[in-house]
């Protein structure tokens, strides 16, 4: 059974999960935590990963609460760092409360050797440094107004640039609410601010497929 891995809003979920009964039969799940296994009777799973888990398991509830809990809006702040580009904000749902989105020029590398080599890594430094350092501020400028009605914090971007802007003590709060997926997005941009929620919002699953249900062939007929 081949395996794939789809995204699916949260708006969304209830008929997708439903969709995938209709094609593999009667399915019961299991839960963990950060994960939401859905297994129908024809052998396909559909493992869904909570958004901001833990899920708080509710017994009697469709699929432990998942549908209500991924539902649910919640304030999340957004941190995305690449060099030479950074970008803040605030959302609630959907909607962009706050954000502020910066560039500092950061040089690329070089092919030069020697002392040349050694200057251009020291600009180089520098530059990233001080990119981090404005990164920082606006982080700190836009999320901590917020930090009492923070439910979480996602990051995106270059994971060692993320890394060294919240290692500014300032950002200590910010880093204790920080939760999984770690956005893969291009510079950062206010386009590219707005559109994050589809991707931290979004129910990632895991989707291991027999044939749908009737769909067998049917050995032809001997002579």
């Amino acid at each position: 059974m081949p395996t794939k891995h789809i995204s699916v809003p949260p708006e969304r979920l209830e008929r997708w999960l439903a969709g995938f009964i209709d094609r593999h039969g009667p399915a019961d799940h299991s839960v963990t935590p950060d994960t939401v296994t859905v297994r129908a009777a024809d052998g396909s799973q559909a493992r869904c990963r909570v958004p901001f888990a833990p899920l708080a398991r509710h017994e009697g509830v469709p699929y432990a609460g998942l549908i209500e809990h991924a539902c649910r809006d919640r304030t999340v702040g957004v941190v995305l760092v690449r060099r030479g580009g950074y970008a803040a904000g605030v959302f609630d749902g959907r909607t962009l409360l706050d954000s502020k989105v910066g560039s500092r020029h950061v040089q690329g590398r070089t092919a030069a050797g020697g002392q040349s080599q050694q200057r251009f890594a020291r600009r180089r430094d520098k530059q990233a440094r001080e990119a981090f350092g404005a990164a920082a501020d606006v982080a700190a400028r836009i999320l901590l107004p917020h930090l009492a009605s923070l439910d979480a914090v996602v990051c995106g971007g270059d994971r060692a640039a993320v890394s060294q802007v919240l290692a500014d003590s300032r950002l200590q709060p910010v880093r204790n609410l920080v939760v999984p997926p770690h956005l893969p997005v291009p510079v950062p941009k206010l386009m590219v601010l707005r559109k994050t929620p589809d991707t931290f919002r979004a129910i990632q699953i895991t989707l291991t497929e027999a044939d749908p249900v009737g769909d067998t062939p049917v050995p032809a007929a001997e002579d």
